[in-house]
């Protein structure tokens, strides 16, 4: 680990040669095209293609449609950035003028920032291989948000056909007024499960509901059960989030259905809490379907998700004081637990240490028209992640870019 002071100048003179309206127009391209989980196609090509005229060696459709570049620099430690690609399958309502041109998509979780971030830090170390030596491996992550994506690159042997990473590095746009640089060292981001629930009935006409089973009421009665395991089987000092996330049933209102299906989305923090909730959860789905006399047991189907997020200690530590130097000391702070999760942490070779942090971006005029006077009103009450409305500052583009180069150099430098 480099002196921090020598970093960030390093990191300045690395990036002093980096065109801000150039990043900025492929970050708005890339807002105007998104595309779903395992479908980058184009997002994918656009990063190859500038990685390829800065000098990688790069591979594409690793995982299906990743993208993995390497760099290598002479002797040194081997340090992974990690970018993903994916948007969703949200409609766009920020009136921005490079709003998506593809209905119902968009990059409403920032992923297009995250690639854009990556492709001027691949870049910028690039030009500036005199200043580092060892050797970079960028990596173009696919669906993130589907899920599969981190864990796709791994079975198509990621960690055996690169080499191996000393670190793994990346971070995530995330609301907040911009200017700052989150870290948190250890448990940052959330285990996330999936739960999906058939409850099958006997179906009918519904003027005869006394010769039926109704699927429909019975999935009802479980979702407000389900509500219970958080504010009654979890301990206050636990963290979880039960979310039922979808529930399909029915096809008239005269006719009761044969089956509900419920998709839950199960968020924790401790291993333990984890299993006793999922097994409250199939303790409850049957026990609703069992006094509702369903002719079938229910279908239950746990999904695991992606593991906790766990920062190496040492290393967050280091990073951040790169990023207080270079960007402030009062621009850095730690964010604390976030109950959302990532897969980033796959792409880390067991005993591999990895630092994952945020930058803000909500701009200031939004910020400040927010309802609230603490910090945490505020932040409830301006776009975030996955919102229809969410518009990171376009001022956070050369700001993201030096976090990355600069956490880069603090191990190659």
């Amino acid at each position: 680990m480099s002196e921090p002071a020598v970093v960030a100048r390093l990191t300045r003179e690395a990036t002093s040669g980096l065109s801000a309206a150039d990043l900025e127009e492929f970050y708005r391209d890339l807002h105007r095209h998104p595309e779903l989980s395992f479908q980058e196609h184009r997002t994918a090509a656009r990063l190859a293609a500038r990685l390829r005229a800065a000098g990688y060696e790069v591979t594409e459709g690793v995982g299906r449609t990743g993208v993995v570049a390497v760099l290598a620099n002479g002797d040194g430690p081997v340090v992974w950035l990690r970018g993903d690609m994916d948007a969703l399958p949200v409609r766009e309502a920020t009136g921005l003028s490079y709003a998506s041109a593809v209905e119902g998509l968009m990059h409403a979780c920032g992923h297009d920032l995250h690639i854009t971030w990556l492709t001027g830090a691949a870049e910028a170390l690039a030009a500036a291989r005199d200043l580092w030596a060892g050797t970079l491996v960028v990596v173009g992550q696919p669906a993130e948000e589907a899920g599969g994506g981190a864990s796709a690159m791994v079975a198509d042997g990621v960690h055996e056909r690169f080499p191996r990473p000393d670190v793994l590095l990346g971070q995530h746009v995330t609301p907040g007024l911009v200017g700052f640089y989150p870290h948190t060292p250890g448990l940052t981001l959330s285990a996330s499960d999936e739960i999906d629930i058939v409850v099958r009935g006997v179906g009918g006409h519904g003027a005869r509901p006394e010769s039926t089973v109704d699927p429909l009421v019975t999935a009802a009665y479980v979702v407000t059960r389900l509500q219970t395991v958080v504010s009654r089987e979890t301990a206050a000092n636990r963290s979880v989030v039960l979310t039922v996330g979808q529930f399909h049933s029915g096809t008239k209102p005269n006719i009761i259905p044969e089956e509900a299906r419920l998709s839950l989305s199960l968020r924790t923090q401790d291993t333990k809490v984890r299993e006793r909730v999922i097994a409250a959860v199939r303790r409850i789905v049957e026990g609703e379907c069992a006094a509702a006399g369903c002719p079938e047991p229910p279908e239950i189907a746990h999904i695991p998700g992606y593991p906790a997020t766990v920062n190496d200690v040492a290393l967050d530590e280091e990073i951040a004081a790169v990023h207080r130097e270079l960007l402030g000391a009062h621009t850095v702070f730690d964010f604390g637990q976030v109950m959302g999760s990532e897969d980033f942490s796959l792409l880390a070779p067991e005993g591999v240490p990895y630092d994952f942090w945020y930058v803000t971006s909500t701009p200031a005029e939004v910020w400040e028209a927010a309802p609230g006077e603490e910090l945490t009103e505020k932040f409830v009450n301006v776009p975030g992640n996955h919102s229809p409305l969410f518009a990171p500052d376009l001022s956070v583009v050369l700001p993201g870019v030096r976090t990355l180069v600069s956490a880069a150099l603090s191990r190659l430098a």
